[in-house]
């Protein structure tokens, strides 16, 4: 599977493994986590994707475990997580409200729990999972810039942030941020045309995108002519519609990198489905026109 330099020395699978329902499975075991891992790895999807707020700050824990159980694991993948999202349960549950802390105490404590918790020396690719209103941007790029220089951290990014955010930390900052995690998909695709994908392309800044499927909403919510459509050209090329819908993420010349979750071993075996859907231009904007619900002017 094609890789993406998101910053030098670190690529990532251009499928992305989103681990934030591992704690609602049935099994939670560290073999059936290695079991997910390991079906990854057989397509070549090489990332995990995580954050400590995960299952209430729960599935770091179960991918750490897997990993102290399989070592031989941690070197075949690269994990992403995030922190900044404090909410009252788990270590958490003292909190008053849910809140974001972008402050250096907070972010350094939140690494090495990451670290402790997914039983790694280094986290590859950290991200601040959402913009606080009241960051300082020196003290969080300060911060940043000193957990890269440290070694616990290949590569710093954002996510759920707006231009404007990501220039603001950036602007503070000696690392490159790497990439910014937004929600894209046929259901949520203002970013194509809201400024959002445009700004990171212009500067050569791969995004990840979370709820490529948007949950399920692409059979239910969307309307009937869009969930024809997809599941007429997956059938005609004998494959799911949920594939047909990423491909239409990866025939975007952005470089976006979908993350996709889901506890299904089977789902899992056929995430890299979406690599092998032919799409032509023509059937990019038939899905963009179902998901608009009108022509393009």
């Amino acid at each position: 599977m094609q890789k993406i330099e998101v910053t030098p020395g670190v690529a990532l699978s251009r499928l992305v493994y989103g681990m934030w329902r591992l704690g609602d499975d049935a099994e939670t075991g560290a073999a059936h986590v290695q079991a997910k891992v390991e079906a990854c790895l057989a397509q070549g999807i090489t990332t995990m994707d995580q954050a400590d707020i995960y299952g209430g700050y729960t599935a770091e824990s179960l991918l750490g475990a897997a990993l102290k159980a399989a070592p031989g694991l941690r070197d075949q993948i690269e994990i992403v997580t995030k922190c900044d999202i404090v909410a009252p349960v788990g270590r958490h549950a003292a909190a008053r409200v849910k809140y974001y802390d972008t402050g250096a105490v907070h972010i350094t404590a939140s690494v090495e729990a990451s670290l402790r918790d997914m039983a790694t020396d280094r986290i590859d690719l950290l991200l601040i999972h959402r913009p606080d209103p009241l960051m300082d941007a020196c003290e969080t790029g300060a911060c940043l810039d000193g957990l890269v220089a440290s070694g616990k951290v290949r590569a710093v990014g954002v996510s759920n942030f707006r231009p404007w955010d990501f220039t603001l930390l950036q602007s503070a900052m000696k690392t490159r941020l790497a990439t910014n995690q937004i929600e894209i998909s046929l259901a949520c695709h203002a970013p194509f045309t809201n400024g959002d994908i445009a700004f990171h392309q212009e500067r050569g800044i791969p995004l990840m995108a979370w709820s490529p499927l948007a949950g399920g909403a692409l059979l239910s919510g969307s309307g009937l002519a869009l969930r024809d459509a997809l599941h007429r050209i997956g059938a005609e090329q004998g494959l799911d519609w949920s594939a047909v819908a990423i491909a239409w993420l990866l025939r975007h010349p952005a470089r976006i990198l979908p993350v996709l979750g889901t506890n299904s071993l089977d789902r899992i075996a056929r995430i890299s489905d979406a690599t092998k859907v032919e799409m032509d231009r023509q059937t990019w904007f038939e899905l963009y026109t179902h998901a608009l619900g009108h022509e393009v002017p």
